[in-house]
């Protein structure tokens, strides 16, 4: 009788921990590790792939956290994402414009950047506070919108800088920008772990893993706080909210700055990991792998944690990372750029038709 009861409650614990991380979930993560198991048989290396899981993981994280200051406050993903993106990409241009170099130009394409994303954010969550329901898709062509404006932007604006101008003409910011000489790798290489001189191939980007382990405290702290409770509460419970006594616009406003700066700062850290600025329409679609990431990951349209963040950008990345490498290896065709592009948009796909709001 003492073991029939107990392999019921191991049984009934199991289910538990299915329907709380999620079948699909499992799925994916089942796939992914699939992956890793083949890569033996593939005649791909092993600490390769397990570096650029690792190294990519660190470019995407902060922008997947800048969805959880919004989701909390009940506006729905950041589809407007490409606003703070822009903002970043006016702050390094800026920064590098004047003259910084090295780290320094790290710090204050930070610094020069927080205003636009204030502006920008202001904005933003005003427009968002006035046709609340609708967050989403007013978002996506925000975000579109900006992108096009600033294409033409970047031509205007009187940057000068040789390295970043056009040569043949002096004027108009190129394509891609190279980060050498700037802040290329400047979080990276803060304590990294290189295991090449012992024949590994494995570099661990300790820095930029720490920065977003300190920003993502930060949020965790922030939503700890009597703004943060007060945030979610809007999110959660609009109406009890509103008789508490809690400005609904006010915290919605906040979230939505918050978000953009979050933007910002996490296609800074992006591109000092790649080594290159790009401009014009790069920004156009980022704002979906961090969406997909974030909903993978376990968040709804009005719940999200940090585990949701470190989980679904895992994922999210590693798969993206490993299912062109392995699979093009394993049938020996150069259809890596096909596969990525079908895995990706795939899971995206995914992320953007599941339930928001139910268990998966």
């Amino acid at each position: 009788m003492d073991n029939t009861t107990n392999s019921l409650a191991d049984k009934s614990r199991l289910r538990s921990m299915i329907d709380s991380y999620g079948v699909p979930r499992m799925i994916i993560t089942g796939f992914l590790l699939l992956m890793f198991m083949l890569v033996p048989f593939a005649g791909v290396d092993f600490a390769t792939q397990i570096s650029n899981v690792i190294n990519r993981f660190s470019w995407n994280a902060v922008m997947v956290l800048a969805m959880v200051p919004m989701v909390h406050s009940g506006c729905g993903l950041n589809f407007g994402l490409p606003l703070g993106i822009i903002s970043g990409l006016l702050g390094a241009t800026i920064a590098i414009e004047l003259g910084y170099t090295g780290a320094m130009s790290f710090v204050m394409a930070i610094v020069i950047a927080t205003p636009f994303a204030l502006l920008l954010g202001i904005g933003y969550g005003w427009m968002l506070n006035k046709i609340k329901g609708g967050e989403m898709m007013v978002a996506t062509y925000v975000g579109f919108s900006s992108v096009s404006f600033m294409c033409m932007m970047w031509l205007l604006l009187p940057y000068k800088k040789p390295e970043m101008v056009w040569g043949f003409s002096g004027s108009g910011l190129r394509t891609t920008i190279s980060l050498e000489g700037f802040y290329d790798r400047v979080l990276a290489d803060i304590l990294s772990i290189d295991l090449n001189p012992i024949g590994i191939n494995l570099v661990i980007p300790t820095g930029s893993l720490l920065f977003f382990a300190v920003l993502a405290f930060l949020m965790w702290a922030f939503l700890h706080t009597k703004t943060g409770t007060a945030m979610t509460a809007v999110g959660s419970n609009p109406a009890f909210a509103k008789a508490a006594g809690v400005s609904i616009d006010k915290m919605r406003l906040i979230s939505v700055i918050l978000s953009t700066w979050l933007g910002a700062v996490g296609i800074l850290v992006y591109e000092q990991g790649f080594g290159f600025i790009q401009i014009y329409t790069a920004p156009l679609k980022m704002a979906f792998p961090a969406v997909a990431a974030i909903l993978i990951g376990g968040a709804s349209v009005n719940k999200a944690s940090i585990a949701n963040v470190i989980i679904g950008t895992l994922l999210y990345q590693g798969l993206v990372t490993m299912t062109p490498t392995v699979i093009n290896s394993l049938i020996h065709l150069d259809i890596s750029e096909i596969i990525r592009i079908i895995v990706s948009n795939g899971m995206i796909v995914y992320a953007l038709t599941r339930k928001m709001g139910g268990k998966k």
